[in-house]
């Protein structure tokens, strides 16, 4: 499906790694050299077993490589390792789409999140409003790192609800960062429209959705996505300058022909028309929770100046239980009815979910590296890494119906990644170290340096 061009070696596996998840990485071999490939599964086994900051001396420090002569090797291979980070996104992206079951659309969510990172050496960063921190009454600004993530829309077999898989992230250094390094700037729009034609690249002739919050709401993007074969959903200002489309022109008529049509009413002048004729809809709505909802939809013509005017489709939705509520959205694919713009829009919300797990549980923002190579690649591979960790869950199915962690205190209905991520965990360390021990025997035997490590991980503090 993606185009690449894979180096054709013989790649040998560490014995560290378990059987069970062997093949969710070796995909990814033909992007690294033989010797880089090893130090890779090292880091990559090191990340998942380490608690706390995932560094690359944490990673080193659990895989029993504290005392390595040539630990820089492993440091190198994020500094100055010769391999594509586009590349591994797009074999990613390739696994993920394997897990839709079918009938279930191609929807990829877009969005940017903060990194706090401070530092002199760390050229790319800047002063961010923080989402976290921040509420409708106080804007908190911090200083980090600005990243843009694509995440696939993906229904797993141990939750209820869709997770997103992220599959390529981005750097958008700050304008000050680009102003001192001589760079023109590029925005989050221009950024997206980057990772767009990549996504497009690789599935080529297939039809996907887009789905971003108000950032993303730009006429310049609905036509990239047109262009790409995509549709673009996100949210609509009530104030937007729509159009109906434009009167035929007469036979014989010359000059240029008109674009659009007349100016049509402000959605902000329409709430009560969505509150009295607006078509009452169930929707499948946050939490896997249903809400009633009033729609209110048309197709028209929406227009930015310097722009052609991109044909939406706009849907205008009040909530009958809070008179003040009114949002509107908008999609380029016209065929779309309004509930499934409503409900597409609302499985955005996952990837906040994912952000905040890969905080928690990967280490996003424990990361020390100064090189810009390896601040580059290092954030990028642990959001990629909550995808791999899912892909390896996919393949343990005999674990499923006993996935999510309850205790005698506390019932837990669904799996959540903590979960996922003990499974991982659980395997390496069994797989790993016990390979000796016989299934029928009531002692378990543990080589002495692999006992080590168990008491060094346990005795670390966090």
């Amino acid at each position: 499906m993606f185009r690449g061009r894979p180096r054709h070696r013989t790649y040998l596996l560490m014995p560290h790694l378990p059987a069970s998840i062997v093949p969710t990485l070796l995909p990814f071999a033909p992007l690294f050299t033989a010797p880089t490939w090893r130090h890779v599964q090292v880091l990559l086994t090191g990340t998942l077993l380490a608690q706390g900051p995932r560094t690359v001396a944490a990673a080193l420090r659990v895989m029993g490589l504290g005392h390595a002569p040539r630990f820089e090797r492993y440091h190198r291979v994020l500094s100055r390792g010769r391999w594509s980070g586009v590349q591994g996104s797009q074999i990613l992206l390739g696994l993920l789409i394997a897990l839709l079951p079918p009938g279930w659309p191609l929807l990829i969510v877009v969005d940017e999140t903060l990194e706090r990172r401070k530092g002199a050496r760390i050229a790319a960063k800047g002063m961010y409003r923080d989402a976290v921190r921040s509420s409708k009454s106080r804007v908190v600004t911090c200083l980090g790192l600005q990243w843009i993530c694509m995440a696939l829309i993906v229904p797993l077999p141990w939750s209820r609800r869709p997770w997103a898989l992220p599959f390529l992230t981005l750097l958008a250094p700050s304008q000050r960062a680009n102003v001192a390094a001589g760079k023109a700037h590029r925005t989050v729009i221009d950024w997206t429209l980057v990772m767009v034609r990549l996504v497009a690249r690789g599935l080529t002739r297939r039809r996907w959705v887009l789905v971003g919050d108000g950032s993303y709401s730009c006429v310049r993007l609905g036509w990239e996505c047109l262009s790409a074969q995509a549709a673009l959903i996100s949210r609509l200002r009530l104030d937007a300058r729509l159009f109906g489309p434009p009167a035929p022109v007469p036979p014989g008529r010359r000059g240029p022909k008109p674009k659009k049509g007349p100016p049509l009413a402000k959605l902000a002048t329409r709430l009560e028309e969505a509150r009295t004729h607006g078509t009452e809809t169930t929707v499948q709505w946050y939490r896997g929770e249903t809400k009633t909802l009033r729609l209110l939809s048309g197709v028209c013509l929406w227009h930015t100046p310097g722009w052609p005017p991109l044909p939406i489709r706009w849907v205008l939705v009040v909530d009958p239980a809070d008179p003040l509520a009114a949002e509107a959205f908008f999609t380029t694919d016209l065929t779309v009815p309004s509930v499934r713009v409503i409900e597409w829009f609302v499985l955005r919300w996952s990837i906040e979910v994912t952000f905040a797990e890969v905080r928690r549980h990967l280490g996003v923002e424990t990361q020390r590296q100064w090189a810009a190579k390896a601040i580059a690649r290092t954030t990028p591979a642990l959001l990629a890494l909550f995808s791999i960790v899912c892909l390896m869950v996919h393949r343990l199915r005999e674990h499923w119906a006993s996935l999510p962690r309850s205790t005698a205190w506390y019932f837990k209905p669904q799996a959540t990644f903590s979960d996922c991520l003990a499974l991982v965990r659980r395997t390496i360390w069994a797989e790993g170290n016990y390979v000796n021990s016989l299934a029928d025997q009531d002692q378990v035997v543990i080589s002495r340096p692999a006992w080590e490590r168990v008491l060094a991980q346990l005795a670390a503090t966090a």
